[in-house]
């Protein structure tokens, strides 16, 4: 028995090739040009006694074309055939160097998920699935360095002591015009995340581990928030908005998501968009009053910094509390 199961898988290839566009019928096992009671003989005597008639057929008569794909073990499949997955870009303009995570797209539930618990509010929900195409995302907010580089050396930041804390006191419009002279000075066309990239991403995309907040559940471990930069004092060296990338990433290597600052998002607001959102690569309604905001800041209450809490503002607004990031 053993024998003979790969040998009908041998003979379902061969006769697969006598039918696939060679001189010769199918079923005409031995070549004679008829298809008869003989041919059936040759094919049992094959099974017992592993031989062709006269042994005479070369491997070179089976065309490669006509075996069937799910016959080829997987692993046999070359690394290099496997679509190519998406790689980092690391780009630098006037100097300054920055990185945009590559976010492998994939369907996630948005909204007041079940660990966000009671602190997730009426705005979360629905909880809806969501399905996003591949996209790119700053590692970083923008930080007061790279604004700079792009903007002939103005900051609007309140905080200015430190190039590597993030721009702040930027409204929606001012990062419009941050964001289309860097795609000219690049030739890559930035913009804003729409509000279902930035909670995929700050979920951790496909490797998503279901935290409550960007890359963990203790906020302290991601998070700038009121305990650990507003509590502290105005006196305190720790207080208001810091440096980037201080504190952990999370599972994409994304940083300061939670807390920090506040992050535009290119949305416009709407009470009831959540219950009418498009199931693929939604990009909020189409007008409104004010744009969405995410992620805490180093003012929040822990709350305002989980990955499901939602805020908007005018687009004119700006403050200390408010920053951005880019997304290609």
């Amino acid at each position: 028995m053993r024998k003979i199961i790969p040998a009908l898988v041998v003979l379902s290839l061969m006769l697969a090739s006598f039918s696939a566009g060679m001189q010769y019928q199918r079923g005409d096992v031995n070549r004679d040009g008829n298809v008869s009671i003989t041919d059936v003989t040759c094919l049992i005597d094959y099974l017992l006694n592993g031989a062709w008639p006269d042994d005479t057929i070369p491997e070179d008569t089976i065309p490669y074309d006509t075996i069937p794909i799910d016959t080829i073990p997987v692993d046999t499949i070359p690394v290099d055939t496997l679509p190519p997955v998406p790689q980092n870009k690391t780009f630098t303009v006037n100097g300054v160097s920055f990185t945009m995570i590559a976010v492998q797209g994939g369907t996630f539930t948005m909204g007041a998920t079940p660990e966000q618990g009671n602190q997730a509010e009426d705005k979360e929900k629905p909880a809806h699935d969501v399905t996003l195409s591949d996209f790119y995302i700053g590692e970083t907010l923008v930080t007061q360095e790279l604004w700079q580089a792009v903007m002939d050396g103005s900051n609007p930041s309140y905080y200015h002591d430190n190039p590597q804390r993030p721009v702040e006191r930027v409204s929606w419009n001012d990062c419009q015009t941050f964001i289309a002279r860097l795609s000219l000075m690049l030739g890559q066309w930035f913009r804003m995340p729409t509000e279902a990239e930035w909670e995929y991403a700050a979920r951790g995309g496909v490797n998503s581990l279901g935290y409550r907040f960007a890359g963990s559940n203790t906020v302290g471990d991601v998070a700038w928030y009121t305990v650990n930069a507003f509590d502290v004092g105005s006196s305190s060296p720790d207080y208001g908005p810091h440096p980037v990338a201080k504190k952990m990433p999370n599972e994409l290597g994304i940083y300061d998501m939670s807390g920090n600052v506040h992050e535009w998002c290119n949305d416009w607001s709407s009470a009831t968009y959540y219950s009418e959102s498009p199931s693929e690569n939604p990009k909020g309604p189409s007008s409104g009053t004010k744009r969405i905001v995410r992620g805490g800041c180093w003012f929040s209450a822990d709350r305002a910094c989980r990955v499901s809490s939602r805020s908007d503002a005018a687009p004119s607004t700006t403050g200390s509390t408010v920053g951005f990031r880019i997304a290609l």
